[in-house]
């Protein structure tokens, strides 16, 4: 390789036949320029790329993820033993240009690239950050009055979770979706447990006074009643969204009867350990009339111990849990470091890893142990 001051581009590389070679020499700027990365991406990722329809998304202290409009990939560097000469163009800015376009110039040896690998939203920290400040109703009642006092709240905007979360837009908003947020005056919010079971039992409690239909209520009439009870407008369609869903083609709204029995389980448990047999009694109490209550609707939010001969139940939520497997599996057979399948399974049906599915997560963290071949499979840490 020899010193020179003008040469041809990389269009002779890329004409280049095969069996045919071509000169090559060190550009007058050649340097680290470690400015310049070289990056492998597949044509979808390309195309986004050269449209401006990616974004780098992470914080100083985090690896920097990018992310298009639906997905996020980790971005790896990948070293290479071979020697990789960057080329210019021969139109770069700056770049001496002479006839001979066989011959080329190096502006750079690079010792790899960086690779983009599909990966998982990272959304722990989504629940974290808007578990700090849920809405409650001493907020609303300071609104209602026009108290504009000091908060001292934390408060993110859609930038700010966008700017702060690892994930795409579309994986973002699936997130709030998944936690129940709204956005109110601009700024994405969860509503507190026992605020949020105010306005369900007061909407309970108008379906009943008004003779509504669990299956049919109409969104109007449910919203302009709550208003009426003092709540925001916004928060009593929240309600809606939260414990029901649109009935296609009709405009009406069905309380879900899982979701509605589920709250009041969640309201039953709280933090303790009851008999079976209580808990159901209590439960049923407060399941409102028309709906049934049944035990398998709490997969995934409970769990039950024998203690002599007495069954007990407790809360064990799977919204509690982290959303990366490998910190999921250690806090769950940290709690229990045996689980029967039907245990298992309603604690890993969220987790979706790309490219691997839910045998390839079972081979990769647990241990599937039978005392015989039709006995029902026991898991434990690997």
């Amino acid at each position: 390789m020899e010193e020179s001051g003008s040469s041809g581009g990389a269009q002779a590389v890329i004409n280049l036949g095969i069996g045919s070679s071509v000169p090559i020499s060190y550009h007058p700027s050649f340097g680290p320029h470690e400015d310049l990365l070289l990056l492998e991406a597949d044509d979808n990722l390309v195309s986004d790329i050269f449209n401006e329809r990616v974004t780098l998304r992470g914080l100083p202290d985090e690896d920097a993820v990018l992310c298009t409009k639906s997905k996020t990939y980790a971005i790896k560097f990948v070293g290479n033993s071979n020697s990789m000469f960057l080329i210019p163009p021969s139109n770069t800015p700056g770049f001496l240009q002479d006839d001979d376009e066989s011959h080329v110039s190096v502006i750079k040896l690079a010792p790899g690239n960086m690779e983009l690998v599909e990966v998982s939203p990272k959304l722990d920290k989504l629940k974290k950050l808007l578990m700090e400040s849920p809405l409650n109703a001493g907020e609303v009642e300071d609104a209602m009055m026009m108290d504009d006092g000091e908060k001292n709240l934390a408060l993110y905007t859609w930038s700010d979770l966008v700017n702060t979360i690892q994930a795409s837009d579309e994986e973002l908003r699936k997130g709030l979706e998944s936690i129940s947020a709204i956005e109110i005056d601009g700024y994405w919010r969860v509503i507190d447990e026992s605020y949020l079971d105010m306005i369900l039992r007061m909407l309970l409690n108008n379906s009943v006074l008004n003779s509504w239909c669990f299956d049919g209520l109409d969104e109007e009439d449910v919203v302009s009643s709550l208003v009426a009870d003092e709540f925001p407008s916004e928060l009593a369609g929240h309600c809606l969204r939260v414990f029901g869903s649109e009935v296609k083609e009709t405009n009406k709204w069905k309380l879900e009867p899982r979701l509605v029995c589920l709250h009041f389980a969640r309201q039953v448990l709280r933090e303790e350990k009851m008999r079976l047999e209580s808990f159901m009694e209590e439960w049923k109490k407060k399941i409102p009339e028309g709906m049934e209550g049944k035990f398998e609707m709490l997969e995934g939010e409970v769990l039950t111990e024998r203690i002599g001969i007495e069954t007990r139940v407790y809360k064990f939520s799977v919204r509690s849990l982290p959303s990366t497997p490998a910190e999921r599996f250690a806090v769950l057979f940290k709690h229990r470091p045996k689980w029967e399948w039907k245990d298992l399974e309603p604690y890993l049906r969220d987790l979706h890893v790309p490219r691997l599915s839910m045998e390839g997560l079972l081979l990769k963290y647990t241990r599937r142990a039978q005392s015989r071949p039709d006995a029902e499979p026991i898991f434990s840490a690997r």
